[in-house]
C-alpha cells in the first residue's frame, strides 16, 4: 500500500515534467522557423543586393519555408509588386550553395497572402505608437501563414554590431481578411546584451541572462530563441538563462536545446548536492 501511495505520489512530478519538455518543444519549433526565415533574410538580402543593380526598384521583402527550403523574395512597388529576385538555400545558407533568380515574375498565390499581411502590420506598426523605436535598431517583420491562423512577429535587431539585443517584440494575430485581431508586446522593454570578449577565461565567460516579468510570462520565447540562434555564435555565448518567478528556462545555444524547469525543482537539486558534497 506504501508503494502505491508513493507512486501516485509522484504522478504529478512526471507530468508537470512532461508537460515542460512539450512546452520546451513548441516554443523551440516556432523559435526555429523564425530564425529559418531570418537566416534566409539575412543572407538572401547579401545576396540579392550584390547582383541587383537598380535598388529604388526595391519596395521590400519577405522570407518563408516553401516545403522546408528557406525562400526570400523581392518585390517592387505598386498596388500589384512583382518580384524583382528570388533567393533560396538548403539548410546551410551557403551563399556559394544559393540560388539567385532575378526573373521578373508574379507573387505565387502564397506570396501575395504573405505580402498582404505584411502590408497589414507594416501599417500597424507605421500608425500605432504601441510599438517602439530606438536608435541604431530596425524593426523586422516576419509573417507566418498556417492553415490555423495568420500572425506577424516583430523582432527588434540591431544596426551596429557587439551587441545582442533581446525584447521589443511583438505579435500580432490576423483574420482571413487581414484585419488586426490582437496584439502583444512579448517583451516590455529592450534588453541590451554587449558581446564579452572571446578571450575571456572567467568562470561565466560565455554565460548569458534575462529576465522575465508576470506580463511577458513563465518561459523563453520563440523570439529569444530565434534572437540566440541568431547571434550566440557570433557572440560565443555558451547558455543563455531566462528567469521567470516560478520558471527558469535554459538554452544551450551550441546545441539550440531548450529546457524548463520549475524553481521548486531547481531548489531541490541544488539542496540535493550540498547535501552530497557534505557527505
Amino acid at each position: 500500500m506504501k508503494k502505491i501511495m508513493l507512486f501516485l505520489c509522484f504522478i504529478p512530478f512526471v507530468l508537470k515534467a512532461q508537460n515542460l519538455e512539450q512546452k520546451a518543444a513548441e516554443i523551440m519549433a516556432e523559435g526555429k522557423l523564425l530564425y529559418q526565415t531570418e537566416m534566409a533574410s539575412w543572407y538572401g538580402t547579401d545576396l540579392f543586393l550584390m547582383q541587383f543593380g537598380d535598388r529604388e526598384k526595391i519596395a521590400g521583402y519577405f522570407s518563408y519555408l516553401d516545403k522546408e527550403v528557406p525562400t526570400c523574395v523581392f518585390f517592387s512597388y505598386g498596388e500589384i509588386p512583382d518580384v524583382l529576385g528570388t533567393i533560396t538555400f538548403d539548410s546551410t545558407y551557403n551563399l556559394d550553395k544559393a540560388n539567385a533568380d532575378l526573373t521578373l515574375r508574379n507573387f505565387t498565390p502564397l506570396e501575395n497572402d504573405l505580402f498582404k499581411l505584411r502590408k497589414a502590420a507594416l501599417d500597424e506598426v507605421t500608425n500605432d505608437t504601441f510599438f517602439k523605436t530606438y536608435s541604431n535598431t530596425n524593426l523586422n517583420l516576419i509573417p507566418l501563414i498556417t492553415s490555423k491562423e495568420k500572425k506577424v512577429y516583430i523582432l527588434t535587431g540591431p544596426t551596429q554590431s557587439g551587441v545582442v539585443l533581446l525584447g521589443n517584440d511583438y505579435l500580432l494575430e490576423f483574420d482571413d481578411d487581414y484585419t488586426l485581431k490582437s496584439k502583444k508586446a512579448l517583451h516590455k522593454n529592450l534588453i541590451p546584451i554587449e558581446y564579452r570578449k572571446k578571450d575571456d577565461a572567467s568562470e561565466n565567460a560565455g554565460i548569458t541572462v534575462h529576465n522575465h516579468s508576470e506580463e511577458t510570462g513563465d518561459f523563453i520565447t520563440a523570439t529569444d530563441v530565434c534572437t540566440l540562434m541568431l547571434y550566440a555564435k557570433f557572440a560565443g555565448w555558451q547558455m543563455h538563462y531566462t528567469v521567470s518567478a516560478d520558471y527558469l528556462s535554459t538554452f544551450n545555444c551550441r546545441t539550440n536545446q531548450p529546457f524548463i524547469i520549475t524553481m521548486d525543482a531547481l531548489e531541490k537539486i541544488q539542496k540535493d548536492q550540498k547535501k552530497r558534497k557534505k557527505r
